[in-house]
């Protein structure tokens, strides 16, 4: 059996940046539970290379290894064989969420050349297993955490000897990117409140606000990590496995009380569904995607493809 152990570089794709833990260097070199890894690993027989990606084309160079047979469309297809195994070594979900981007860059294929043999929910075949190795073993709210996975080097190094896959639901967007754990859409102020924003929110055909009234957050889960904001409850649950994406939107409404003037009450709306959509109504909407900052001032899509990536339990 031949193993890759592949790790993001400081600075690389979606990387780590300061959620590594706090290292000032770059990672040059393959991190202390990447190395005891791999020493179990060949310790069981396995022929084990590390290596350590500095950009997006070096992440591309790893996983043309896992490409299958050529095919008669031409298109470049994953191998699903077990001789040859991943490993993702990563400092926060934005590493990981890196490489499976670039997963979905070189396997899914454009829509001028979709093939019959393509389920017709997805735009992506079934992504190659990885192994999650956490390189913040403290962090309890990663993916990893959530997903119960093995977390220790020793831990890690037995699933992927052992072989066991579990799929995962993955979400697609419009930017060509994709979320493995969830969103949160909205600012905060210098304090840390919630900025009220305008935009419509809808989940396939149920529109949870118009974009008339102010909205305090809008959680987009694919697991549970985004359920809660500033303490409160958002998605009702996460489930990674299910084929569809859990949304809410807290919108904060006036009551007015006899005798007592009013009183704001924070109402929150949710929906699940196979797609999501965000339009803001003006100016930049800040998020954060996986744990990764961005802003967009347009329309912003997401959508469920069933079981297409999986890991090593």
């Amino acid at each position: 059996m031949e193993v890759v152990l592949l790790s993001l570089a400081e600075g690389s794709g979606d990387s780590c940046g300061s959620g590594c833990g706090g290292c000032n260097t770059a990672c040059a070199t393959p991190r202390t539970p990447v190395l005891a890894c791999a020493d179990v690993l060949r310790e069981a027989g396995a022929q084990v290379e590390t290596v350590v990606a500095d950009s997006d084309q070096e992440i591309d160079a790893v996983l043309a290894r896992f490409d299958g047979p050529a095919r008669s469309d031409g298109l470049t297809w994953p191998s699903l064989s077990a001789d040859r195994r991943l490993v993702v070594a990563s400092a926060s979900d934005g590493q990981l969420r890196a490489v499976l981007r670039r997963m979905v860059r070189r396997w899914a294929p454009p829509p001028s050349k979709r093939p019959s043999d393509l389920e017709a929910t997805r735009t992506v075949p079934d992504l190659p297993p990885l192994a999650i190795l956490p390189l913040d073993p403290g962090n309890s709210t990663d993916l990893a955490a959530q997903l119960g996975l093995p977390r220790t080097p020793d831990e890690v190094a037995k699933a992927v000897l052992a072989g066991a896959v579990r799929r995962l639901d993955l979400l697609r967007n419009d930017g060509g990117s994709v979320t493995l754990d969830g969103a949160l859409l909205g600012g905060a102020d210098d304090r840390g409140a919630a900025v009220p924003w305008r935009g419509r929110v809808e989940v396939d055909d149920s529109v949870l606000t118009e974009g008339e009234e102010p909205i305090l957050a809008c959680a987009i889960g694919n697991g549970g990590g985004y359920a809660e904001f500033d303490g409160l409850r958002l998605l009702a649950e996460g489930n990674p496995a299910d084929g569809r994406v859990e949304v809410a939107v807290a919108v904060p409404i006036i009551v007015k009380q006899r005798f007592k003037g009013t009183r704001v009450r924070i109402e929150v709306r949710r929906a699940s569904g196979r797609a999501v959509s965000v339009l803001p109504r003006e100016g930049e909407l800040q998020f954060l995607d996986d744990g990764v900052a961005g802003s967009t001032s347009r329309k912003k899509s997401w959508w469920t493809e069933a079981g297409a990536w999986a890991v090593y339990a």
